[in-house]
């Protein structure tokens, strides 16, 4: 007989005890801190990794740890109703990616087949999901030569992920990494890099148990043609005038594991930029996105690439100065005035330079009038002996007088007074 079996009568059982039933309290008391909900609310980080994975696009989230990149992706995973599977990467052998060899009979004749990992074997017999491979930054550089098949075939040992699987990851700083590596290059060009930072607001809102809700982007079926034939105009113009950027490998180490411009990079970009342009998505978000792919220098490049085209054409303005429609934007606002001007310059005529006093009403009418000022003064000195000073003139003079005068104003606010000693002179 063995006396493990047999308890004293004297003695309650656990699920009687105090103890017990405090254990139970405690549950639901978890149960409840645990309990939160979401709301709508403007996010550009969340939005720009949503849209990224919408696009089938593998993401890597970079941030300092404990700032909530794995809460994101579970909430993510959430939203878009897919299961949710974890790898930490750094704790796995390169053959947990690339597959175990099984020798079966005649391997002469069959082979050798790899066998998959569990996780891989349930996300297949899903057919969807969201794999979140943490960590990243820890994991030695033979997993990372692994992941690479994982990464850009979707191929586990023997297995093809389906085509219902997203792939996101996150990693830390090297520096704030425990045991870190750099990523190699071939990775982290697989990757679109997005910077995650913690904001104050959706913290402490998230805390209070309302986070902000990750949802699909909103693809108007009727600009997707127009959306893939604007992003492949946009993408190949700036890159017909800007070549060198095709392909361009960092110099330094960290660098190297970052977002950098290659072809592979690109097409992420053209990816982005119609699935954003399709979406109506903001200028932040797709910046994010944009130069998460291809890095932030050519990035910002082709960005402003965008706004150029933009920019109306100077001639249809001149042609219709009444009904002329400017940018919004103070700079871009600018720059059209600029190309009218300049265009003006380029075939000077009597008709096209009253026009383009009459594009300057325009933009007296619909916007600011300190931007008049550079521009009205170059349209002046086009002016030739014969030709006569239009009426537009008028309405503008007064307004870019009172704007020169404002700005002298400025100069003498804050220029020295005579006899004040400077910090040069004590």
């Amino acid at each position: 007989m063995t006396t493990s079996t047999l308890l004293p009568a004297s003695v309650p059982t656990a699920a009687a005890s105090p103890a017990g039933t405090q254990l139970a309290l405690a549950d639901d008391l978890l149960g409840l801190l645990r309990t939160t909900t979401t709301e709508p609310r403007p996010d550009e980080q969340l939005e720009a990794l949503t849209l990224a994975v919408a696009a089938d696009l593998p993401v890597l989230l970079w941030g300092e740890p404990g700032i909530g990149k794995t809460a994101a992706l579970t909430q993510l995973a959430a939203s878009l109703d897919l299961p949710l599977t974890t790898v930490i990467a750094s704790v796995h052998e390169p053959s947990d990616f690339a597959g175990l060899p099984v020798v079966g009979d005649d391997p002469e004749v069959r082979g050798v087949p790899m066998a998959p990992p569990q996780w891989a074997v349930e996300l297949v017999r899903a057919g969807r999901g969201l794999l979140f491979l943490d960590e990243l930054s820890t994991a030695t550089p033979a997993v990372q030569a692994a992941l690479l098949r994982v990464v850009l075939e979707r191929r586990v040992g023997a297995l093809r992920l389906p085509a219902g699987v997203r792939i996101v990851a996150a990693a830390n700083p090297r520096a704030s990494a425990a045991d870190g590596w750099e990523l190699s290059p071939p990775l982290a060009n697989r990757f679109v890099h997005l910077y995650w930072v913690h904001d104050r607001d959706v913290v402490v809102r998230g805390l209070g148990g309302v986070w902000p809700r990750a949802t699909p982007p909103r693809l108007a079926p009727e600009r997707l043609p127009e959306a893939v034939a604007f992003a492949r105009r946009a993408v190949c113009g700036f890159l017909e005038v800007r070549p060198t950027l095709i392909h361009r490998l960092p110099s330094t180490e960290t660098r190297r594991g970052g977002a950098w411009p290659s072809p592979r990079s690109w097409e992420a970009a053209l990816t982005l930029l119609a699935f954003g342009t399709a979406a109506a998505v903001s200028r932040e978000v797709l910046a994010l996105l944009v130069r998460g792919a291809v890095g932030d220098g050519p990035g910002l490049e082709l960005l402003a690439h965008l706004d150029r085209m933009d920019l109306p054409d100077p001639e249809s303005l001149l042609a219709d100065p009444a009904a002329a429609e400017l940018p919004e934007r103070g700079d871009l606002r600018q720059a059209a005035l600029e190309a009218v001007i300049a265009a003006v310059g380029a075939r000077p005529e009597r008709q096209r330079w009253e026009a383009a006093w009459a594009v300057l009403v325009r933009a007296l009418e619909t916007g600011a009038p300190d931007l008049l000022v550079a521009p009205a003064t170059t349209l002046a000195a086009l002016r030739r002996d014969d030709w006569e000073v239009p009426e537009a003139v008028e309405r503008l003079t007064e307004v870019i007088g009172l704007a020169r005068r404002a700005d002298r104003s400025v100069e003498r606010a804050t220029a020295p007074r005579p006899g004040r000693a400077t910090g040069a002179g004590r």
